[in-house]
């Protein structure tokens, strides 16, 4: 049986872990999932159309949110009690997270951002390392797999199915609750199309100016139905919040297009968003090394190039 973390934002199901399920059914018929929280109990009929069997949801009154410690704990109480062949989730920072306080509660090895996976004795995985620029051939010398599947690196494919919910309790001390979510605020979470779901996303860099910058871009973003992403400088320079940021530390995503405005091209910007089917360079710099993966490059000023896209958009809508 191959176990599956299944990960959820009070209840919202990153798609990420889908495409997690699917690379587990082509290890095993047999796939359950975890979820931390009560919250979780609500992904189990689109999970349940993804292969998994069971959906075992760890409760707590303290699991009301992001707790990465707490939930090592809890899916390593479920281990015992299931003994599985493989624990595997997204190769998300979360997901990474998560089960790296699994391996490290167990003294076991983890495998970090998979492409491919080989179940047997020793385990052979192939992983990204360095921001995915080398691909690693490794072998795991354990017998329980601790992995995290590589972002997009494999398609999520539906099949008729249910999962039944198993609730269990877990069992946490003080230390495990150390780190915790306890409040949100800011404006990060606005309700619309995140980075992992946007079809079109539009990207800004240091070339953006500041943080009244990007007013240009959510205009732009909102009349082609996307979202606005930025790079690392931009969150480091605290234009954007960090739910925004494209890249190694940031959200990998895969849109239909990717408009990347003023972004010179860090290798750690590139593993985020080389996934994307379309990219499209506005920068005023010939030479940046984003150009080497554009599919269409503007070569002009975005204080130019974005207003004169805006408006030719709108006229092409009517508005």
């Amino acid at each position: 049986m191959i176990l599956v973390l299944v990960d959820h934002d009070l209840g919202e199901l990153d798609p990420l872990s889908l495409r997690a399920i699917t690379a587990a059914r082509r290890l095993s018929d047999d796939v359950e999932a975890v979820v931390i929280g009560d919250a979780g109990r609500s992904v189990a009929e689109v999970i349940g159309n993804h292969g998994v069997k069971v959906l075992h949801v760890a409760t707590h009154d303290q699991l009301t949110d992001y707790t990465p410690a707490a939930s090592g704990r809890a899916i390593v109480q479920l281990i015992e009690q299931l003994n599985p062949q493989a624990i595997l989730a997204a190769g998300s920072p979360r997901g990474n997270e998560q089960l790296a306080h699994v391996a490290t509660y167990l003294d076991l090895p983890m495998a970090a951002e998979c492409s491919e996976i080989t179940l047997g004795s020793p385990h052979r995985v192939v992983r990204a390392r360095w921001a995915a620029n080398l691909m690693e051939e490794a072998l795991v010398h354990s017998e329980l797999l601790i992995a995290t599947v590589l972002a997009f690196s494999v398609e999520a494919e539906p099949v008729s199915g249910q999962a039944s919910i198993q609730d269990f309790a877990v069992n946490l001390s003080s230390d495990d609750l150390r780190v915790r979510v306890i409040s949100r605020g800011g404006d990060s979470n606005r309700g619309g199309v995140t980075l992992t779901d946007a079809k079109v996303i539009v990207s800004g860099g240091r070339g953006v100016g500041g943080p009244e910058g990007f007013g240009a871009l959510e205009e732009l973003a909102a009349l082609l139905e996307g979202t606005v992403g930025c790079s690392r400088v931009v969150t480091s320079a605290g234009w954007r919040p960090h739910a925004e940021q494209v890249g190694q530390t940031g959200t990998k995503v895969a849109p239909d297009l990717y408009i990347a405005a003023g972004i010179s091209g860090a290798m750690q910007h590139i593993a985020g968003c080389k996934n994307s089917k379309n990219i499209v360079v506005i920068n005023t710099d010939p030479e940046a090394p984003i150009m080497a993966y554009a599919d269409y490059a503007i070569i002009g000023d975005l204080h130019q190039v974005i207003p004169a896209l805006t408006a030719a958009i709108k006229e092409m809508k009517g508005k």
